[in-house]
């Protein structure tokens, strides 16, 4: 990125790198991106997929957002997008060229937002099939348990009694997991009588 930002004669004004995945609408990083936004700045990704694996609704929530900030997605893996960053463009004051460059450009975006998100979806599902073929086969245990960090849940939610979302974020498990361990907590605890009845 830096080698492409370099080659059109700008330089990056700073970096965001999320942790989060690319199917979540509320990002940290990327509320920080957006605040630090100037109008006029471009966002620069490697690829869409980089930015969202969104559903059709939060893609176009998202984008919104990134256009109320008046920022302009430029995308490595979408050429139509570069000339964003090229000072040579032909055509640059006329309107009419630029609105049909402008609308394929965000046509080729929105396209490739989506094929992110289907890609995702398939991905998903393959690794379903995989996990199901493997129970089948008997190869398949499942992640084990981390112990410690599942005393550190029942600690944090019986003894300091932090919310849901409060232990979620100490102990980094989402919330389902949390609940989930909860759950498992309460059935270890219970005696075989109270199993069955």
């Amino acid at each position: 990125m830096d080698q492409f930002v370099h080659e059109r004669g700008y330089k990056i004004a700073s970096y965001y790198r999320e942790n989060i995945s690319g199917t979540k609408l509320e990002r940290p990083e990327l509320a920080r991106l957006l605040t630090d936004s100037h109008p006029n700045d471009i966002l620069l990704i490697e690829q869409m997929d980089r930015l969202t694996r969104l559903t059709n609704s939060d893609w176009e929530t998202l984008k919104t957002k990134i256009q109320q900030h008046q920022l302009r997605i430029v995308s490595l893996d979408i050429p139509t997008s570069w000339q964003a960053l090229d000072k040579q463009q032909p055509d640059k004051n006329d309107p009419v060229t630029q609105a049909v460059i402008s609308s394929i450009n965000n046509m080729i975006i929105d396209l490739m937002a989506t094929m992110s998100y289907k890609d995702w979806i398939s991905r998903l599902n393959r690794q379903k099939q995989g996990i199901k073929k493997a129970y089948e086969q008997g190869k398949y245990k499942g992640k084990k348990a981390d112990h410690e960090r599942h005393k550190k849940v029942i600690y944090y939610r019986h003894v300091k009694k932090l919310s849901i979302q409060e232990t979620a974020y100490a102990t980094g498990y989402s919330k389902a997991q949390i609940c989930r361990i909860q759950r498992l907590n309460i059935l270890n605890n219970l005696t075989d009588e109270q199993k069955n009845f």
